[in-house]
């Protein structure tokens, strides 16, 4: 984010120097530019850096996934203080599954333990693990069964977790159930 920062700066002042080299030619040409033309190329180089920011990080993002790691879903939004958002939608969000290391229940090959990554601009990635049953489909939150229990992996899902439906086409069973078979 530091980075992002100097950055920033540095397309401000950079546009601004430009505006400062048109200033000095106008004035060799006999003219006289406006005043406020540098603090306007200046605020130009800030929102313009920023805007294309915005729009790149989840491209940057992706292409920095390791193999196996495939986006599930995205999340667009538009907002009110970022009027071109509602001409293109930015992406803010967005889930990737770790099927590539996704691993099959001893007892049932059709239940998957996966790790979820959350992303969201200007956070830190969240890892949510997630049990899929292949079979039904559906999904659950993954709890890590405490110390001394006797039950099997089995018995603890069924138990600790509360299951939520997938649909056929959703991402994350495709992703998940059909990469593996």
């Amino acid at each position: 984010m530091l980075f992002e920062f100097i950055a920033t700066i540095a397309a401000g002042f950079g546009l601004a120097g430009v505006a400062l080299v048109i200033t000095h030619l106008s004035k060799l040409a006999g003219k006289k530019a406006p005043k406020w033309l540098i603090p306007l190329f200046g605020a130009i180089g800030i929102f313009g850096f920023q805007i294309h920011q915005e729009y790149s990080w989840f491209g940057q993002q992706v292409a920095q996934l390791p193999e196996g790691v495939n986006v599930v879903k995205k999340v667009e939004e538009s907002t009110w203080f970022r009027p071109w958002s509602y001409v293109k939608p930015q992406i803010f969000r967005f889930m990737a599954a770790d099927s590539g290391q996704a691993r099959a229940n001893v007892d049932s090959e059709d239940i998957y333990l996966v790790n979820l990554y959350l992303f969201e601009r200007r956070r830190s990635v969240q890892q949510v693990p997630q049990v899929i049953d292949c079979t039904v489909p559906a999904r659950a939150d993954y709890v890590l069964p405490e110390k001394g229990s006797k039950l099997t992996i089995d018995e603890h899902i069924k138990q600790t977790t509360q299951w939520r439906p997938l649909e056929k086409d959703d991402p994350l069973f495709i992703n998940v159930c059909l990469s593996k078979k």
